[in-house]
């Protein structure tokens, strides 16, 4: 694989290995400017990855292809939750699954090595973390070696001009394809409907098929377990939307057919809003005061 190609339409590239670097046990790694860290900053941080490395992974690129080797080799297969965060969803799946193996990829040093401690202390064996970016995952998996790929709550990035950094877009699901097997699926979670219709037709154009798709995923009873973040979001009102994906052997296209900015997704009367999407508060607010000046003029 050349880790050196870039996107379509994009100077985006993927970090070769020679710019990748080791530094106290920890990994080191040019990340993209827009990566904002998750956790508040963590005292101790490099001498956590020492106390926790049986469960953090600081060679990721050296694990390609052979992850279940050298984690769980009792393991059927393995999945990958991407943008673990402080790690919860994946714990709590390697609890429920003790026969699959479970990697939790972020870019946040402070979540990778809160999400290993709990790892650690629950003695999981199925359970590892690494400091990654989503844009590099060729690096780190062999072709057909995943069976799945959580995206969880996943950055949307409403603004159109960002819509290329969305871990769904068409060209980002495409680059997923050969790292997963025969019938390999991607598994989406938010609480976004504009960011979930938007993802819906990138996973028509990238070549894979709907399995399940829901607006609401707790009142039609799909289990999944809870991140964080969904736990706090559901606190002021909002309804898990999300869908499975399988990689189907149809033709597949670059070409882009989805409106991009995604507050166009949003219902012309915005005060029928009864959840506004979490990174959409500010302009819904300030759509509602422009139209309320509008409606106040003689």
């Amino acid at each position: 694989m050349n880790v050196m190609a870039t996107r379509p339409g994009t100077s985006r590239r993927l970090i070769p290995p020679d710019e990748v670097t080791h530094e106290k046990g920890t990994y080191v790694m040019e990340l993209r400017k827009r990566h904002r860290p998750h956790a508040r900053p963590l005292k101790n941080l490099d001498e956590r990855y020492v106390l926790y490395e049986s469960a953090i992974e600081t060679e990721a690129c050296e694990r390609r292809g052979n992850w279940i080797d050298t984690y769980c080799p009792q393991a059927r297969e393995l999945h990958l939750d991407l943008g673990c965060g402080k790690g919860q969803f994946a714990i709590a799946q390697a609890q429920a699954h003790p026969d699959v193996l479970f990697v939790g990829l972020d870019f946040d040093r402070a979540c990778i090595a809160l999400a290993a401690q709990k790892a650690c202390e629950l003695k999981l064996a199925n359970c590892v973390f690494a400091l990654a970016d989503a844009e590099d995952l060729g690096m780190y998996f062999d072709e057909g070696e995943l069976a799945g790929i959580y995206l969880n709550f996943s950055t949307p990035h409403p603004r159109k001009k960002h819509a290329d950094e969305r871990l769904t877009y068409v060209d980002a699901l495409i680059a997923y394809r050969p790292l997963l097997e025969e019938n390999g699926w991607i598994e989406m979670k938010t609480d976004s409907a504009p960011f979930y219709e938007f993802s819906l037709v990138q996973f028509d154009l990238a070549g894979y098929d709907i399995e399940w798709k829901s607006t609401d995923m707790h009142a039609d009873g799909i289990e999944s377990c809870k991140t964080e973040f969904e736990e706090r979001l559901c606190a002021k009102g909002a309804k898990v939307h999300g869908c499975r994906a399988v990689r189907a052997a149809r033709p597949f296209t670059h070409e882009q057919t989805a409106e991009l900015s995604l507050f166009k997704y949003l219902p012309e009367d915005l005060d029928s809003l009864e959840y506004i999407p979490f990174g959409m508060e500010g302009f819904v607010f300030n759509e509602r005061c422009r139209k309320a000046k509008e409606a106040a003029r003689p």
